[in-house]
């Protein structure tokens, strides 16, 4: 294994072990970078200003990345194998202190507002100066292992409300104002402070992982300093910042899908033999049929019914899967969704006009405050949907379509009704379960999981990369 020198020292040898190193771990994140990515990457390394760190960063995104939406995790990655030296946020600020000579939090408060409001503070290396002071002088602290740094401590000491302010104040000072008005009142000071307050949080964060870096080692703080791809994020853990990034991956992966399933329809669908066409080519051989002649194929497009469980716990699994069968939906002949907590409702209605992601999440939410979908204690309820179904909605599915049931199946206890989920697969040419849950949590607890597997073909869909693979494989052609 190609060894990971912690700094880029001045030899070539270091830096060609460095870059390989930082492509491997590239690589091990899910980022895909081939021989000639690597290759053109140390090209444009023989002609950068190394110095010039945002000029290396550029070069290397460029040659090494193919998908913009894998950025941030390669930022932070370069962060870890490309850090800033010690020498370059070394400067002439001085530590405000006080009269008992301890760290003056309020002056370095208003020290960090001029510095921020000021433009040149990007480019005269004051920025990267007072990051390096605030993260030491405000973020350190004691832990049972040793020296560390806190993001929180030294954010929380700084106070980016106050902060805000008084840049917003400081980008205003010498400009006319109107009688009466105040300065940081302008709304365009006051965004621009916003954007520069989060800039600094970020370089803060950054500068701390740097530290622990040094402190820890590269191997640990990228554990859990990089953040995963968006199609590794758990649907399960995503927060609503997770979640934008996982819509955003929305339509790569539709088009993806779609081109597949394509391929796919065209490959496997052949005509009837052509009986004439065939005596005709056995002429060559003798008059034996060697090889059949076939019609030309006339691939239809399958139906698709998708029921969904839209309950707290996997609403955002839900929302994904149906916005990217949505977004599939030319693949497919006809495509009616419903959706359930405790009862079982059709709600095709609510998605058929919509066509951005926005319109998506609103008709969402508006499906969720209309539809019938809960008419019982407000639990996830599968065994009482799934005869509900049966009951009702039985002839919407066909020989020609296949189903698809999204949801963790944990049924709180409730009756299974394993026969019913039956007679649904029995109406179908394919039927899956896409389980959002670990394979692992699968019949702990109220999970019932296994026993609807007996009946059907269960897949854990943890994440939007598993989504797809299932999707691909999957769906008829």
């Amino acid at each position: 294994m190609t060894p990971r020198p912690e700094r880029v020292e001045g030899s070539t040898t270091t830096l060609v072990d460095t870059l390989t190193g930082f492509v491997e771990d590239l690589r091990g994140r899910g980022i895909v970078v081939g021989p000639s990515n690597l290759i053109d990457a140390g090209q444009a390394m023989e002609v950068l200003d190394l110095l010039d760190r945002e000029s290396l960063r550029e070069g290397l995104a460029a040659t090494l990345l193919s998908d913009h939406l894998h950025r941030d995790t390669f930022d932070l990655c370069f962060e870890l194998w490309f850090p800033l030296g010690h020498t370059a946020r070394a400067g002439a600020i001085e530590v405000p202190r006080d009269d008992a000579g301890q760290v003056d939090v309020d002056a370095m408060r208003e020290l960090t507002a001029e510095v921020l409001a000021d433009d040149d503070a990007m480019t005269d290396g004051r920025f990267d100066q007072l990051v390096a002071l605030v993260v030491d002088q405000l973020g350190r602290y004691e832990s049972a292992r040793g020296e560390s740094f806190s993001v929180y401590q030294a954010m929380s000491a700084i106070s980016p409300q106050t902060l805000i302010a008084q840049i917003a104040a400081a980008m205003a000072a010498g400009i006319p104002r109107e009688e009466g008005r105040r300065a940081g009142d302008d709304a365009l000071n006051r965004r621009a402070a916003r954007g520069a307050t989060q800039r600094f949080r970020a370089a803060v964060e950054t500068e701390v992982q740097r530290r622990m870096s040094a402190l820890r080692g590269r191997d640990e703080v990228a554990a859990y300093a990089v953040p995963k791809l968006p199609e590794q994020i758990d649907f399960f853990s995503a927060n609503p910042q997770d979640m934008a990034k996982l819509r955003r991956t929305i339509d790569p992966i539709a088009r993806l899908l779609a081109s597949k399933l394509e391929f796919r329809r065209r490959r496997n669908h052949r005509g009837a033999v052509d009986i004439r066409s065939t005596l005709r080519a056995s002429m060559s051989t003798g008059g034996v049929p060697i090889e059949l002649r076939h019609r030309k194929p006339r691939p239809g497009k399958p139906e698709l019914v998708v029921i969904c469980d839209v309950s707290g716990s996997v609403s955002g699994f839900s929302s994904f899967t149906l916005q990217l069968v949505y977004a599939l939906r030319q693949q497919f002949s006809n495509v009616r969704v419903f959706a359930f907590i405790d009862t079982v409702d059709e709600v095709t209605d609510y998605f058929d006009r919509s066509q951005s992601g926005d319109q998506f999440g609103e008709r969402m939410a508006t499906m969720l405050t209309q539809a019938r979908i809960s008419t019982r204690d407000g639990h996830s309820d599968y065994g009482h949907m799934l005869r509900g179904f049966a009951e009702n909605y039985l002839d919407s599915l066909t020989h020609r379509g296949a189903l698809l049931i999204l949801g963790d199946a944990r049924n709180n206890y409730a009756l299974s009704s394993v026969d019913a989920l039956e007679r649904l697969r029995d109406r179908v040419r394919n039927a899956y379960w896409l389980n959002p849950e670990r394979r692992e949590l699968w019949d702990t607890g109220d999970s019932i999981a296994g026993k609807y597997g007996e009946a059907i073909d269960m897949f854990e869909c943890r994440n939007a990369e598993q989504l797809a693979q299932v999707i691909a494989n999957l769906l008829p052609v």
